[in-house]
């Protein structure tokens, strides 16, 4: 979200330097094509820096999420075999409820 509000100001910002550098450019209309290409690039490059960041980000937790399950899967099948082998041992022992035989 706050990505977002980022490139949102940024556009913004960028879209009233432009209409401000216009209308009070000392240069020739052709310094000014040239200078405002220049600004839309590092614009460009702005964004696609964002993103790149913004995706890297994404993978990251993304694997740390599989991570994760990973972990609670191998945790969970330890203790259902835990779980077993308790059972087992249970019911293969005599009880000891019965007392000394007769």
């Amino acid at each position: 979200m706050a990505e977002e509000n980022k490139i949102t100001y940024f556009i913004l910002g960028f879209g009233i330097g432009v209409a401000i550098g216009v209308l009070f450019a000392p240069q020739s209309g052709e310094e000014t094509r040239r200078l405002l290409r220049a600004k839309a690039e590092e614009g460009k490059e702005f964004l696609k820096k964002q993103g790149e960041e913004l995706r890297e980000s994404a993978s990251e937790l993304v694997e740390k999420g599989r991570s994760a399950v990973i972990r609670q899967k191998e945790q969970l099948a330890a203790a259902v075999e835990a779980g077993k082998q308790a059972y087992r041992e249970a019911v293969s022992s005599p009880s000891q409820e019965e007392g000394p035989a007769i």
